[in-house]
């Protein structure tokens, strides 16, 4: 039986408890783990500006040993600049850019010769647009105080923290939830396993839950579905499958109805793969709307709010 998915006379008091939560939390706890992350990106940015001789060696060399510092120097121009525009000053391949950003590394197919004249068209670009109000040392030649250098790193820890945002906060909103989650588990009496990636997904012991499970699906090599959490209940017969719980939080309805459509492909793949009798279940924080409700329960998707987690009894958990 359905729990929330053939209510709609209870959306509208539900949406708004939902936004009501997540406002809270912004308010209360976003702004410390925006905090959290600006202090840890303003440390590597000084890694970055020590790699860099304080921006003074920015070399295909350097840029080569040390693919990572790439995203630091795009934001210490004046004006910052984003990937693809650097690709397009630059006139160099969009593949040696998203590699050293992505993978921290050279992309291994390039040929030698593209990568180094990428590099040094990068470095041209870079010291051309180095914002030397940021860095007042590139102007008098002198090295940085400490104060100076760390100065320098909050600004450019605050223009790359700006550029992922939501992110940030997306992240820290997930990992909430998921402890939300193993804490209403734990005092019914499971027990978190370690995902189990090779095993068949009927193998969970009956009263265990497991986080961040990789689910395989179709044929040969197939597709894996990311699930942020699996759930084998106490009184599930014996090859049963678990229930899938995905965790889901919105900061504005615009997002939400612009990814609405990533759950019905994934219930499709694991029931094409698994059967009509597979369960998947949202766990919902924030600003999801009707229209999102309706097209979540039309693909046959069922949620819990998690203002009112303990409808996950519902489940038989």
């Amino acid at each position: 039986m359905p729990i929330n998915a053939d209510k709609p006379h209870l959306w509208k008091q539900d949406i708004a408890a939902s936004v009501d939560l997540f406002n809270d939390w912004f308010l209360r706890f976003a702004p410390a783990a925006y905090r959290e992350t600006r202090v840890e990106t303003t440390a590597q940015v000084e890694r970055a500006l020590r790699l860099t001789g304080d921006l003074r060696r920015i070399s295909p060399g350097v840029l080569a040993a040390n693919p990572q510092v790439l995203p630091t120097l795009r934001m210490a121009t004046a004006p910052p600049i984003a990937r693809d525009r650097l690709v397009g000053l630059a006139h160099v391949s969009k593949n040696l850019v998203t590699a050293m950003e992505r993978d921290e590394r050279l992309p291994p197919r390039m040929s030698q010769a593209d990568v180094d004249e990428g590099l040094r068209t990068i470095c041209v670009v870079i010291d051309r647009l180095l914002d030397r109000d940021v860095f007042p040392w590139l102007e008098t030649g002198r090295a940085p105080s400490r104060s100076a250098r760390h100065r320098a790193a909050t600004i450019i820890a605050d223009r790359l923290c700006g550029a992922v945002a939501d992110p940030i906060v997306r992240n820290a909103q997930e990992q909430r939830q998921l402890a939300l989650i193993g804490q209403y588990l734990d005092g019914k009496g499971y027990t978190q396993e370690a995902p189990t990636r090779r095993g068949p997904l009927t193998g969970m012991h009956r009263g265990t839950y497991a986080f961040r499970l990789s689910i395989h699906t179709g044929t040969g090599r197939g597709v894996k579905v990311p699930m942020d959490a699996v759930v084998q209940p106490h009184v599930a017969a014996s090859g049963a499958l678990p229930i899938l719980i995905e965790a889901k939080s919105a900061g504005d309805f615009t997002n939400t109805n612009k990814r609405r459509k990533e759950e019905a492909q994934k219930v499709r793949q694991l029931r094409d793969t698994y059967g009509q009798e597979v369960r998947l279940v949202l766990f919902l924080c924030g600003y999801f709307d009707s229209g999102y409700l309706g097209y979540e329960a039309a693909e046959g998707i069922d949620w819990v709010w998690e203002h009112r987690i303990e409808d996950m009894a519902q489940l038989g958990i």
